[in-house]
């Protein structure tokens, strides 16, 4: 199943998730369909939140950034970032959520993780380059944090209007999306 993707506004998207349990009912059909949701939107990762579920879940698929072609497609369960080290570099950022805008990010070049896959086997992990970016930003994502969020409080002023646009609905995409609802 196909999820609409969480616009910019919702407030699913500034929240902290919650951890996965392990009873939890269709994991691996929760799993499937994300990675479904995020091909379908041309994605790279997918957060919980982002299809409206407030767990520290996300996926990624950013084998298209690997250097060596080697394939980098991973569930990450309840993860936590246990370091970030390195001189931050910039690097042009989008997200599913907030569709039309792009902005430089500054991020570590390197982290270490741990998380469970979708067995509930644990990892820690060491990650650097795009593979550190992409799971920092889904990451930021589980913590109610959005890319724009790294910006300067001016970029953050001057898309003002756009992200308003975003989260009225005024906005053109082609994947399904679901905007907040107006009180």
């Amino acid at each position: 199943m196909i999820y609409p993707i969480v616009a910019y506004g919702d407030p699913v998207l500034k929240k902290p998730a919650k951890n996965v349990e392990k009873d939890i009912k269709d994991l691996p059909k929760l799993i499937e369909d994300m990675f479904e949701t995020m091909y379908e939107a041309s994605g790279v990762g997918l957060a919980a939140p982002q299809i409206g579920l407030g767990l520290r879940m996300f996926i990624v698929d950013a084998t298209s950034f690997s250097n060596d072609n080697e394939e980098f497609k991973k569930v990450f369960i309840n993860p936590e970032i246990l370091s970030e080290e390195g001189e931050e570099w910039p690097y042009e950022e989008g997200c599913l959520s907030i569709p039309g805008i792009r902005a430089e990010v500054m991020r570590s070049p390197r982290l270490k993780i741990k998380y469970f896959d979708e067995n509930w086997v644990p990892h820690t992990e060491e990650y650097e380059g795009m593979k550190a970016r992409v799971i920092q930003h889904e990451y930021d994502h589980i913590e109610g944090v959005l890319f724009i969020e790294h910006l300067s409080a001016l970029k953050k002023r001057l898309l003002q209007a756009k992200l308003s646009n975003i989260s009225k609905g005024k906005v053109d995409v082609d994947y399904r999306m679901k905007f907040p609802v107006k009180k």
